[in-house]
């Protein structure tokens, strides 16, 4: 079952599913990370992070790696946890050594590529030929993670140009949201830990 369309949406679907909005605050985060003229440090934040999700979807599904999902998902909301906390450190600093964000984003990007691959695995079942579904559901998944982005640098110029609210200010609001959302996933998901 090599169908394009099939495989391409389910996997923008996923990235942009509220439901499962763990994974759109974590982009929103690594959007805010830098103000819109740092562009060329987003595009490789961004790019490392694909670079991550994409490795492991596809140790995950060719099973090569195996992890439970309940872990996986306390580690992504943890992951959004660290990053809003990192945000929030840096409302007013100057330091643009962005080195380190990279690896750690990289890393982070292997962890929501696991949780990526639990629907695609269950989709697949025991389809014979898993590569042009794996390509055509992570191609689906960058252009979510593009949409994403999209919608968040659309909505900080909006709120710069016409409101005159300045970055700093939405940025630490916004920030602040997230990581106190992602602070009731991570006591929600590590109490699901700890039931197993």
């Amino acid at each position: 079952m090599n169908n394009f369309s099939l495989w391409f949406s389910t996997g923008v679907q996923h990235i942009l599913d509220i439901h499962g909005y763990d994974h759109i605050l974590f982009v929103t985060l690594l959007v805010l990370a830098f103000p819109l003229h740092n562009w060329k440090k987003l595009l490789i934040l961004i790019t490392a992070f694909t670079v991550g999700h994409s490795i492991s979807l596809a140790l995950s599904v060719t099973g090569v790696v195996r992890i439970p999902q309940t872990p996986v998902e306390l580690c992504i909301a943890l992951s959004i946890l660290i990053t809003a906390i990192y945000n929030a450190t840096r409302y007013n600093t100057t330091n643009d050594n962005a080195t380190p964000l990279y690896g750690v984003t990289l890393f982070f990007g292997l962890i929501h590529g696991l949780g990526f691959s639990y629907l695609l695995r269950s989709m697949l079942g025991k389809e014979e030929s898993i590569f042009l579904p794996l390509l055509y559901f992570n191609t689906g998944l960058e252009v979510g993670q593009l949409i994403i982005v999209a919608v968040v640098i659309i909505f900080s110029l909006l709120l710069g140009l016409i409101f005159k609210w300045p970055y700093k200010n939405y940025k630490l609001a916004v920030v602040c949201i997230i990581g106190l959302t992602a602070l009731k996933i991570s006591a929600e998901r590590f109490l699901d830990v700890l039931q197993q």
